[in-house]
């Protein structure tokens, strides 16, 4: 263990001896001879003190010196003392969120019980829900994500300084082979389209880099906007001068969390160089010009770019906070395999705490009103390559609505697999000054929940279970109706 988690483990102990035995630092100064300044100073974990001085607190405390020096905890302190040991502090990415690890460590403590209190109840949650450190690495940069609007300036600059030293046209759609070249020439690389069609466990990776040899293994059957994807993302670990990376594309696993954000980093650089914020910003104010909204002129958005149309949703969660000053909106994928009437959600991001839907709700239906379930249902009966639609959600629970545009394409990995994705963006003063159709009745009103178990819409043609939630809820407020009725009335 490290010499600041023993420190804090001993001053923990001694704490918690000295309340134990009913003793103020004045009080154990007293009795041990040592000065209360010095005392406080152990407790707080700053201080470690000499052998001769633990003796001195042994023999006064009456507590065996082996005991004092152990680093195991009674149970009170036991879950503090696994996540020092554990060194967790090291791997949650504190310095994020401007948080120095030394003031975790005042807080713990400050208030032990409390603090262990917590910790405990942190575990549970994450032994329940299956929570890995992969899962937390992800929220991490997530919330990051969240705290700064989605937007960072940095990596734009970077993106329009590449372009510039390599001479890449950001006016018009960014070609795979031009990105191919820079990578051949300027970075060494080697590029492989043959190998990983030959390891069937490979199936679903569109990527694998070799550093070694600086070899990038390409699925044969991505099309030409993943291909650039994947050359805007290696070229981004190059010229940011990343080391800490991933090597597969989808990722496999995470070592640590430096990984996760610069793999965060290097997709936005991607993004922002295969979608340029220039012309998408030129786009979206002729989109926003308009009276009245038509599918085509979004879609011919989405088509302007050598992209997915995941990677343009992805970038309006970028602009339209920072350029538009629409920052309540939301962003969603999900997944559906057809046949099924399973429909998993598998990344979201939202750009203010209140909207909805919000996380993913254990054993409960998604509402069947939603515009991003609505396109996965129709692509798989059509089997369109590209199915969008658009509609005004009414969430009446919270008296708010948002437009929602949503995308759905075919998993190009699994057979009769989709995906989905969304932008939400709440409809308020500055959504009405900004966008022209924003009360066009061309778009189409629909009241919808966040799950069907908390729904409470009556006669819903689509509702998958019975709002139990709520249901539950109308009788605990009726017993608890009749129990004050009953308090009041044998009162008097």
């Amino acid at each position: 263990m490290e010499q600041d988690y023993i420190k804090l483990i001993f001053g923990l102990k001694l704490k918690q001896i000295r309340t134990d035995k009913e003793l103020s630092l004045f009080g154990l100064s007293k009795l041990t001879g040592l000065s209360k300044s010095y005392l406080n100073e152990i407790e707080k974990g700053k201080k470690y003190p000499k052998p001769d001085k633990i003796a001195q607190l042994s023999e006064k405390l009456e507590v065996p010196y082996d005991e004092m020096v152990s680093l195991k905890l009674d149970k009170n302190l036991a879950p503090i003392g696994e996540i020092l040991q554990s060194k967790i502090l090291k791997e949650i990415p504190l310095e994020l969120f401007g948080i120095q690890e030394s003031t975790m460590i005042d807080i713990i403590s400050n208030a032990p019980s409390k603090v262990t209190a917590f910790i405990s109840t942190i575990i549970d949650i994450a032994k329940n829900y299956n929570f890995s450190k992969e899962s937390f690495y992800l929220a991490s940069v997530r919330s990051f994500q969240e705290a700064n609007n989605n937007y960072f300036d940095d990596l734009e600059n970077a993106v329009l300084s590449f372009a510039k030293t390599y001479q890449v046209n950001l006016k018009a759609p960014v070609k795979s082979e031009d990105l191919e070249e820079i990578l051949v020439e300027e970075y060494g690389y080697s590029i492989n389209s043959t190998e990983l069609e030959s390891h069937t466990e490979l199936k679903n990776l569109r990527s694998v880099f070799v550093p070694k040899t600086k070899t990038l293994l390409l699925a044969k059957h991505i099309d030409d906007a993943q291909k650039s994807f994947i050359y805007a993302k290696e070229i981004a670990y190059n010229y940011l001068k990343i080391k800490e990376r991933l090597y597969t594309f989808s990722w496999i696993k995470f070592e640590n969390f430096d990984q996760v954000l610069n793999n965060f980093y290097a997709s936005y650089f991607a993004g922002a160089l295969v979608i340029p914020k220039a012309r998408l910003m030129d786009d979206l104010k002729d989109l926003f010009s308009k009276k009245s909204f038509k599918s085509k002129d979004f879609e011919r958005i989405i088509n302007n770019y050598n992209a997915s149309p995941e990677s343009v949703y992805h970038r309006l969660t970028n602009i339209l906070p920072k350029e538009f000053n629409l920052k309540s909106l939301f962003f969603l994928r999900f997944s559906h395999q057809k046949g099924t009437d399973d429909f998993v959600l598998n990344k979201e991001l939202h750009l203010s705490k209140q909207q909805s839907p919000h996380a993913n709700e254990s054993d409960e239906h998604y509402c069947r009103r939603w515009a991003s379930l609505r396109v996965l249902k129709e692509i798989s009966n059509s089997g369109n390559a590209h199915e969008f639609d658009i509609q005004i959600s009414n969430y009446p629970s919270e008296d708010k609505s948002y437009l929602i545009l949503s995308s759905a394409t075919a998993d190009p990995f699994v057979a009769d697999q989709y995906r989905s994705v969304c932008v939400g963006i709440q409809i308020n003063n500055q959504f009405k000054r900004k966008v022209a159709f924003a009360e066009s009745k061309s778009i189409k009103k629909t009241d919808v929940g966040v799950t069907c178990e908390r729904c409470a819409i009556s006669n819903c043609e689509v509702r998958q279970a019975k709002p139990t939630v709520i249901l539950s809820k109308q009788m605990d407020d009726k017993i608890a109706s009749v129990v004050d009725e009953l308090q009041k009335k044998y009162s008097k």
